[in-house]
């Protein structure tokens, strides 16, 4: 072996760690872990204690509602706000305003003045932090890492959120059956407060680069996206007084660059394929995770602690296959992995629909999560890779909005699990949803194609 290859060998050996010798990733990293962990322990939480007080699957079921519900009506926004705003300041407003939500629920908790109904509050409002801030985490890890090493960042971010996937509900579980909800609720709130002191110690600076022929709205523009942002110091821009704040020219700029960001999007095949095979997969798998509290308790009769793990061994598998993703340098075909992973988990969730026994739904999920694993790094790392920089913001808004589509498929689940039961109702979602993204597929070659990176040349007029 020479020594170029004993090197080259090494530093594909520490390709995923060397991303954290960057702070202000570390940092980032930190801050969307805690995210990560808290949201699922939420999840986890508020479902069994909804179930708990109502034993119904649709009441379960709008606990997923609420918590997806303003991906779907404001996930584009978050898309503009990563291209007009400071990424950090907007990720450090949105996740002091998660904290304030989870310490009021330990409030009402502790004062026994809890009602299950504030569960759907609870969740809908760190799910609008989410949305509004989900583009500008993808967004900051393609500041900091730069485009050659941004799908190794975005595979780090996934590694990080599907550890908090096997953490949040192992950690929930094993709280509710020692110490109640409120003992969950009360690590999971001091969980978000760790983000929060991590986020504050970013230190890069981000505002959108502006090309001399962009059109698209200028800085006094900018600051009427949202209004309320302006009061919190999150937008960016020179300002020599007071702003002119004109709540209608607000309201058609943000219309303004939703037109020019679904007018790009769509003249790109690869993108087009993305979106559908999100929605697709919002519609058909996703919405299982509100069910299988359901499912723990009526199908295979366990308690908290072990539905908990249940949901973790999701989130090992999506660990497995982000791991393995983020350990190559470069995949050529990131489209297909897309594609065959997605397959993959929907044929995993309709055989654990069929399952009565404990651990098969165990193996089985973790195969849903290693389907799981590479269908998200890829999403995000495609839509990275070939669009326009000016439009990158606005393009993973409308996965954002793409992934809104979820709450249709929660209320839907919980319905029809209410009449049919979970388990035939999961079944259906995976046979659906795996023929409709076979179906994709075949329809639209250019997701299994190579890959083109965006550059000058390809540029979409």
């Amino acid at each position: 072996m020479t020594t170029d290859t004993a090197i080259n060998n090494s530093n594909n050996r520490f390709a995923m760690v060397n991303a954290f010798l960057e702070k202000d990733f570390a940092f980032l990293w930190i801050s969307n872990v805690s995210m990560y962990i808290a949201r699922w322990m939420q999840i986890t939480t508020l479902s069994w204690f909804v179930l708990e007080i109502t034993d119904s699957p649709f009441s379960v079921g709008l606990v997923g509602f609420f918590g997806m519900a303003p991906f779907f009506m404001f996930g584009i926004f978050g898309g503009l706000l990563a291209d007009s705003v400071d990424r950090k300041k907007l990720i450090a407003f949105t996740q002091f305003m998660s904290f304030t939500a989870a310490l009021i629920m330990v409030l009402l908790f502790a004062f026994d003045l809890i009602a299950y109904w504030h569960s759907y509050v609870a969740i809908l409002i760190p799910g609008l932090a989410w949305a509004l801030d989900m583009s500008s985490r993808r967004n900051l890890i393609m500041d900091i890492m730069g485009m050659e090493r941004v799908s190794n960042g975005v595979a780090l971010d996934s590694i990080g959120e599907d550890s908090g996937k096997i953490i949040g509900p192992a950690l929930a579980g094993l709280l509710i059956a020692i110490v109640g909800v409120i003992g969950s609720y009360i690590v999971l709130t001091s969980i978000i407060f760790i983000g929060c002191l991590a986020v504050v110690r970013i230190k890069i600076r981000t505002s959108r680069k502006r090309s001399a022929n962009a059109d698209i709205p200028n800085t006094t523009e900018q600051k009427n996206y949202m209004v309320f942002l302006e009061v919190s110091s999150v937008y960016v821009g020179q300002s020599t007084g007071p702003p002119a704040l004109n709540v209608f020219d607000g309201i058609s700029n943000v219309f303004k660059g939703l037109k020019q960001g679904f007018k790009y999007v769509s003249k790109n095949n690869v993108m087009i394929s993305v979106i559908i095979i999100t929605i697709l997969m919002n519609l058909f798998l996703f919405p299982y995770v509100q069910m299988v509290s359901v499912v723990s308790k009526r199908i295979l009769e366990v308690g908290p602690f072990f539905m908990g793990l249940l949901l973790a061994s999701d989130g090992l598998g999506s660990l497995l296959g982000s791991t393995f993703l983020a350990s190559r340098r470069k995949v050529k075909y990131q489209g297909r992995v897309y594609l065959y992973c997605s397959i993959l988990s929907l044929f995993a969730l309709a055989a654990f629909a069929l399952s009565s026994i404990y651990v098969l739904s165990l193996i089985l999920l973790v195969m849903v999560g290693i389907g799981v694993g590479g269908f998200k790094i890829m999403q995000s790392a495609l839509v990275m890779i070939v669009s326009d920089p000016e439009f990158r913001g606005r393009a993973m808004g409308i996965i954002t909005l793409s992934i809104g589509v979820m709450p249709i498929g929660n209320i839907l689940v919980g319905a029809i699990s209410q009449s049919i039961g979970a388990s035939l109702t999961l079944f259906a979602y995976g046979t659906i949803g795996f023929s409709l993204v076979i179906i994709a597929g075949i329809l639209m070659p250019s997701i299994r194609a190579e890959i083109i990176p965006f550059n000058t040349d390809t540029k979409v007029p």
